[in-house]
């Protein structure tokens, strides 16, 4: 590079590069990471208390790593679909707990089908358990009707 106002005894330095204020990373490759388990503490920071750490053997506590993804939770409907639905299968409460189960395992599938969450499977064994359970009461209900019909059709006898 040459300067006008240089006579060409004085180098010029190389111009500086352009200032670039990027933003720190985020989370990922790159991202700032948190210090080993067992590995000294940052400069001007204390050291753990007595007891903070872990036994020797034991496992040091876990901590999710960044961009982790949250656990999908279970739907609580579905599992109470499933207790219901059996509770009514048992003959706890052979009709209620069965409607009950249907009803809420209808439910738990819609709301497992537009959030995602996990217990398909027990809204499902819910649905069928507790249909199950409602068929046989009304065949019981069906039996005990025609049980006392049939009793009373027959005419009492007797002899003296």
């Amino acid at each position: 590079m040459t300067d006008p106002n240089n006579d060409g005894s004085t180098p010029v330095p190389p111009p500086a590069p352009p200032a670039y204020d990027a933003p720190p990373p985020a989370a990922g490759y790159g991202a700032p990471q948190p210090p080993a388990y067992g590995s000294a503490p940052a400069y001007g920071q204390a050291p753990p208390a007595y007891g903070a750490s872990p036994a020797y053997g034991s496992a040091p506590g876990y901590a999710a790593p960044y961009g982790a993804y949250a656990p999908v939770k279970t739907n609580t409907l579905a599992i109470i679909s499933l207790v219901a639905s059996i509770v009514g299968f048992i003959w706890i409460l052979p009709f209620i707990g069965s409607l009950a189960g249907v009803i809420m395992g209808h439910i738990s599938l819609r709301q497992i089908a537009a959030n995602g969450e996990k217990g398909r499977g027990m809204a499902l064994a819910g649905l069928i358990v507790g249909y199950a359970g409602l068929a046989l009461f009304v065949i019981g209900v069906i039996a005990f009707i025609a049980f006392f019909a049939f009793a009373a059709s027959q005419g009492v006898s007797y002899s003296s």
